[in-house]
């Protein structure tokens, strides 16, 4: 099997020749091992110094993020008004946030708070599978939100025939199943592969591609498995999701009133909001990291935290703001507080 030298990212901290942290010395690929090696994450290249403070807005991120999700779940679950199909996709869609929010946290509390930068192997793995998980996830479940607001507009006298509860929940199944099933083989690979007895991560996370990168054997067919999950997830779900957009104008465009086509285009409004703070992040990381990576490492690093914390932090918000049924059900809680307060 051959094998290649591993090389630092030119994010990680110039701490002299040999060494990543004092005491810590870098092993090449001759001395390389499998599922016993060690990461070190990467924070903010530059300002290890300022960690705490440059971490706070990401913190209140975090925070915020957990905090509104849990509402939205709460407000659904115990709201029998907020039954309908959109609201239970929404609820998927929370629960894959905060689930993205539990993988991602506390690596980031330790790295930047503690100033643990270190992981072993098989934490790496499971919170790289986590990661990818949730994120699988959250993309079916906008593409099923899509569909759902398709059926909507063409067919609302059988909305409810179609979208029933067992067919939500069979949805939301196959979902999951996919999610799993997608990321399965790659915690399962990277243990047939070597690597350094330390080598450094470029985020404060764990990614697929990241651990691939790093590898000192053969990574073909584990960078075949992450293309292959990746386009028949996420790039697979946007197709669909601007497929069924375009079957959405097609549709309203044959509705004679004005101000049934706005009423319309506005039950949507929300859901293309949190479709774009999905995929927008993507694609800007995509293009920093074959453009600028190496010149702005913290620009990437800041990017590639963003792209995961800003759907979370959005996507409750932006359906508080649009969402009449969401605002109502939770002006009612308000009230009954006080009610009960008095």
């Amino acid at each position: 099997m051959p094998l290649k030298m591993c090389q630092l990212p030119p994010s990680a901290p110039n701490l002299g020749s040999g060494q990543l942290l004092p005491g810590i010395t870098t092993f090449s690929c001759n001395t390389s091992t499998s599922g016993q090696s060690a990461f070190l994450l990467t924070g903010f290249p530059g300002l290890e110094a300022s960690h705490h403070w440059v971490s706070i807005p990401i913190n209140l991120l975090c925070v915020v993020s957990i905090l509104g999700n849990n509402i939205i779940l709460f407000l659904i679950c115990t709201d029998p008004a907020l039954r309908e199909p959109m609201y239970i996709f929404l609820s998927m869609l929370a629960a894959s946030d905060l689930g993205l929010c539990a993988s991602t946290f506390p690596t980031m509390v330790h790295l930047f708070w503690l100033g643990a930068r270190e992981l072993h192997f098989d934490l790496c793995t499971a919170q790289m599978f986590f990661i990818h998980a949730f994120t699988y996830v959250e993309s079916g479940v906008l593409l099923a939100m899509a569909f759902d607001r398709f059926i909507a507009i063409r067919d609302s006298l059988h909305y409810a025939r179609i979208l029933t509860r067992s067919a939500t929940a069979k949805v939301g199944t196959a979902i999951l199943v996919r999610a799993v099933l997608l990321n399965l083989l790659g915690p399962i690979l990277l243990q047939q592969l070597l690597f350094p007895k330390i080598s450094t991560l470029s985020h404060c996370y764990c990614l697929h591609c990241d651990l691939v990168g790093l590898a000192c054997s053969d990574t073909q067919i584990n960078s075949l498995v992450g293309l292959v999950s990746i386009h028949f997830s996420l790039y697979l779900d946007s197709f669909l999701i601007m497929l069924s957009y375009a079957l959405i104008l097609r549709t309203v465009r044959d509705i004679a009133s004005p101000g049934e086509w706005l009423k319309a285009l506005n039950t949507c409004v929300s859901h293309l909001c949190i479709v774009l703070i999905f995929y927008l992040p993507k694609l800007g990381l995509s293009v920093l990291h074959r453009v600028g990576k190496h010149s702005y490492p913290a620009l990437a690093v800041l990017m590639a935290n963003l792209h995961f914390l800003v759907p979370p932090f959005m996507s409750p918000i932006v359906y508080c703001i649009k969402s009449r049924q969401i605002r109502q059900s939770l002006l009612k809680r308000f009230q009954q507080k006080r009610i009960d307060a008095f």
